[in-house]
């Protein structure tokens, strides 16, 4: 048997991350101990019969799902919200991404985001009680096409604000009506440096497009391309989108008309950061999510039950 103290110690940490919500980085503040102790606490909490897991939640987590998404496709983690059918996936996505962020955030790191309805589900199951010294930075540049809540300078700043943290903005809209004026607005400094910095975040939370679905509809839509150009997108065969960057099913980037006219990282910049969640609900989602998980790009993947199955389904 352990020691009292030890045990008492188990007990107030195992109390903390499952009785009271804590994040793993909280609690390692609250007991003065690193965010790996607090890890082998609560394995040592379970281990020993202190913590006994039961769960009977159907909005929880498919543990199989998980296990199967991170062998097909080489992942890192991955969290799969296992929804009832009749339920609007989006916000058990939200709730799964806010948790394995907080839990893999850490004080003195920088944080990108996208945009789009599920980070932006995700920042908003963030609490707004947090404490950590981070920077929050744009992927992407502004929006104005689609609805201004959902933008990742909205998210940017809501983000920071939510985890007691600052943030920087991309002044520069993310889609331009050339290329020409796209570089003239990577040349001015003040874009070019927070663009920089925002290819070195430590972590990434971005949202998965489908082609011709919702929000990425509406981005080719709002680029007013020639029939030429449209024509020369479409045979590229494009089935989704991180960051306003087009691919197309084996993963591969679609350049061309689109692509020269958004100001935002690259998917070579997003693989180049260290740790990058994609986050993706509802099954519209399988085509683009199953070429984002090919880009080689995504360390991380949080969806719902539904999606995660017809991306096991698919050859």
């Amino acid at each position: 048997m352990p020691p009292p103290r030890e045990q008492q110690l188990l007990v107030k940490a195992a109390r903390l991350y499952y009785e009271e919500g804590r994040s793993q980085h909280q609690i390692a503040e609250t007991l003065d101990v690193s965010r790996s102790s607090v890890s082998r606490m609560l394995t040592a909490a379970r281990e020993r019969g202190i913590v006994e897991i039961r769960i009977n939640d159907p909005a929880g987590r498919d543990l199989d799902l998980e296990g199967e998404l991170v062998a097909r496709f080489r992942l890192r983690d991955c969290r799969v919200a296992e929804s009832p059918a009749r339920d609007r996936p989006l916000s058990r996505v939200g709730d799964l991404g806010a948790r394995w962020l907080l839990d893999n955030l850490d004080s003195g790191q920088r944080v990108g985001v996208s945009w789009g309805r599920t980070v932006q589900a995700v920042v908003q199951h963030i609490p707004d009680d947090s404490a950590y010294d981070v920077e929050v930075l744009p992927l992407v540049g502004g929006l104005s096409a689609v609805d201004s809540a959902i933008t990742g300078e909205e998210l940017v700043r809501d983000l920071a604000g939510r985890l007691g943290g600052r943030f920087q903005r991309l002044h520069a809209p993310a889609l331009l009506t050339s290329k020409a004026g796209r570089d003239v607005l990577l040349a001015e400094p003040s874009i070019g440096d927070t663009l920089e910095q925002s290819r070195r975040v430590h972590v990434a939370v971005v949202g998965v497009g489908s082609f011709g679905v919702g929000s990425s509809a509406t981005l080719v839509k709002a680029l007013e391309l020639t029939p030429d150009e449209q024509a020369q997108f479409e045979d590229s065969g494009p089935v989704g989108d991180c960051c306003a960057r087009f691919f197309d099913a084996e993963g591969k980037p679609v350049s061309g008309p689109v692509d020269d006219r958004v100001l935002g990282v690259t998917l070579t910049d997003l693989a180049g950061i260290s740790l990058v969640a994609g986050v993706a609900a509802g099954i519209e989602k399988a085509a683009g999510t199953l070429g984002a998980l090919r880009t080689g790009v995504l360390d991380v993947l949080i969806c719902d039950r539904a999606l995660a199955q017809a991306l096991l389904e698919t050859p």
